[in-house]
């Protein structure tokens, strides 16, 4: 097991002025969580392999790829960064890893008998707020 120092990884909080500085900042923790992918599978004693966890890496970015709200990718952003540091100084479990970084994040599509099932389908429920009749 390797130890780091904590506050090697650390990064203050900061708000993105533009576009340009969000996307330079995504790109630079990306490639962090790249660059550390053999040595997150290698601590944790991951049973797949340094590129399948750099394809789940991916994955994460690009479900938020279109967000543009600012202030919201500063927030992904801290929590991306959290989420490295956390997991490079093996502050994590084994099943953090495993079920936080790479689940799928995408709720599984239900069949109209499961939706009959529960009695609800969430599709056909309009937000009174929403303006639409």
């Amino acid at each position: 097991m390797s130890y780091t120092i904590p506050s090697r990884l650390a990064e203050a909080a900061r708000r993105s002025v533009s576009h340009e500085e969000a996307n330079i900042r995504a790109l630079r923790l990306y490639r962090a969580w790249l660059r550390g992918a053999p040595t997150v599978v290698s601590q944790y004693a991951l049973p797949i392999s340094v590129a399948h966890f750099r394809h789940a890496i991916r994955q994460r970015f690009e479900m938020n790829r279109h967000v543009t709200d600012l202030k919201a990718i500063d927030v992904l952003l801290l929590k991306g960064h959290q989420d490295y540091q956390e997991t490079m100084n093996t502050w994590k479990l084994r099943d953090h890893v495993m079920g936080i970084l790479l689940k799928s994040q995408e709720r599984p599509q239900k069949t109209f008998m499961q939706k009959f099932l529960e009695g609800r389908d969430d599709e056909a429920i309009i937000p009174a707020a929403s303006g639409v009749h």
